[in-house]
């Protein structure tokens, strides 16, 4: 998607001056875990300024006790009044407190909840299980708009499950459901009358709208389930660490997981990628994925960084800044963190549109992200400028954006700063991007390194030049007379564009007033 002139506008602006961008903090006090996350503000794009977890386990032991494991509760107490302590310490502007599966089915959870409350000075908000399951399928919406399919959210204590797609309204949330199958909680059921297994068996079983979700994507939010994609990574030698829209197919992923599933404490302890707070719990996360897929008959996995913190957020949003590309939003603030000599991106979108006549929406939309962040390897070493554009782009925190998507645009920034197409730091994911995508990400880069080599870097004085892209040539038209745009640079950079859009080249020269 390319955004109109209104909603660059709109994005540049919310980008700087939100009155909304001040710090905010959300403590998450789950089954398993509590985490304190700090967001740079409520904005499409927020950025993660701090990210710290503590291994409670709240939830062990609610099964046989009803109560919240007493260790745990000491444990969680101690952590919250530092988190809060640190949110205030940094200037915190909103602190927000959620409160989820343990809390809410636990006998002591409202003395737990006054307690923390008196303690910490704060309030705490328990969340019931479909609000649970509604935000983390606004998290998966959030961050990758385009979902159509069934969310997953497997906590400690609960998994929350909802249908997910643009025909469900503005928000894309249709149906939505909360099930007590956790691992952390299953792994202590009795076993005299059903095993953890058949427990979730008989739970899935309970939700035949589930089978909405046949020939889908089926959408994977949560710790463990983050644990097992990156067990899958490191057991297949995946080049991109990065969890978010890491996809699998569902008969890949329901092989793996069968494995995964069978395998001993000893085994897991083997493995890279898993934490030994995790170890207990991987195999029933595995069994409880295995099912959820085979009952869906969902086509993929995807698995997602985000969930029902980033839902919140999202929560907090106008309609009209959740319609914003989360991509392109967090391209123009990267871009304007670090900007030479002003915005320029916009700028070098429209004026590289000629060469790409007919390409499609998502390709549109590439070619804008790439042009936004095409100046942020200016102050790098000279040496490294490529390869750390390349790095840098491909690795970004940010959302909207599939596996391939990165490398294209880490592609394309690595041309834009003179990068060879045979370079070292580009083999090891060359093959996450189809062939014809990387000559085209090339293409978009070689066409920005065009410009900015006219204008110096002051890219808003290329509105003298064009860009026209025939059958047999490409050919960049200049005022006549302007020794701005002569010279053996930019003969080379264009003959360099030329070849790989297999065209040839000409430069033209215009009367101003033609142009």
């Amino acid at each position: 998607m390319s955004l109109g002139r209104n909603a660059k506008t709109s994005l540049m602006k919310l980008s700087v001056n939100h009155p909304h961008r001040h710090m905010v903090g959300i403590i998450d006090i789950g089954s398993n875990s509590l985490r304190l996350v700090i967001y740079d503000g409520i904005s499409r794009a927020p950025v993660v300024l701090f990210n710290e977890k503590a291994m409670c386990a709240l939830g062990r032991g609610l099964n046989a006790t009803g109560r919240l494991n007493a260790e745990g509760v000491v444990l969680a107490m101690g952590n919250l009044e530092r988190f809060v302590a640190l949110a205030r310490s940094v200037g915190v502007g909103r602190l927000d407190v959620l409160a989820t599966s343990a809390v809410r089915d636990a006998q002591d959870g409202p003395h737990f909840v006054a307690e923390v409350e008196r303690r910490c000075g704060i309030t705490v908000r328990v969340i019931d299980g479909e609000e649970e399951g509604r935000l983390a399928a606004a998290g998966v919406h959030a961050n990758i708009p385009e979902a159509y399919g069934m969310v997953g959210d497997l906590g400690g204590g609960s998994a929350e499950l909802a249908m997910i797609s643009a025909e469900n309204g503005p928000s894309g949330i249709g149906k939505v459901a909360s099930l007590p199958i956790g691992p952390l909680r299953l792994i202590e059921s009795p076993t005299d009358e059903e095993g953890p297994r058949r427990v979730i068996d008989r739970q899935v079983a309970t939700l035949p709208w589930l089978a909405e979700g046949r020939g889908l994507p089926f959408y994977a939010v949560g710790g463990a389930w983050r644990t097992l994609a990156r067990i899958h990574m490191e057991q297949t030698g995946y080049p991109l660490h990065v969890i978010q829209n890491y996809e699998l197919t569902a008969g890949e992923a329901i092989s793996f997981l069968e494995i995964v599933g069978r395998l001993s404490r000893r085994s897991l302890e083997k493995m890279v990628g898993i934490s030994r707070k995790r170890l207990e719990t991987v195999p029933l996360a595995a069994y409880a994925l295995t099912r959820l897929l085979r009952v869906t008959g969902a086509n993929s996995v995807i698995f997602s960084a985000s969930g029902l913190r980033e839902g919140h957020l999202y929560d907090l949003l106008s309609a009209e800044d959740q319609a914003l590309d989360p991509l392109l939003f967090a391209a123009a603030s990267i871009a304007q963190v670090n900007t030479r000599f002003g915005a320029s991106g916009d700028t070098l979108f429209d004026w590289t549109a000629p060469l790409f006549v007919g390409e499609t929406a998502s390709q549109r939309r590439l070619r804008h992200a790439a042009a936004l962040l095409s100046d942020i390897g200016w102050n790098e070493h000279p040496d490294y400028r490529q390869d750390q554009a390349f790095m840098r782009c491909l690795r970004m925190p940010v959302a909207g954006i599939d596996h391939a998507g990165r490398v294209f645009l880490a592609t394309a920034l690595h041309a834009r700063y003179g990068g060879a197409p045979d370079a070292v730091v580009v083999a090891p994911v060359r093959k996450l991007l189809a062939p014809e995508a990387e000559a085209r990400a090339r293409a978009v880069g070689l066409a920005l390194r065009l410009g900015y080599t006219l204008t110096g870097g002051v890219a808003q004085m290329i509105g003298e030049t064009r860009l026209l892209l025939d059958p047999t040539t490409v050919t960049l038209e200049v005022p006549a007379g302007g020794s701005l745009y002569a010279g053996e640079a930019v003969q080379r950079r264009l003959d360099a564009l030329g070849r790989a859009l297999n065209r040839r080249t000409a430069i033209l020269a215009l009367p101003r007033d033609a142009a």
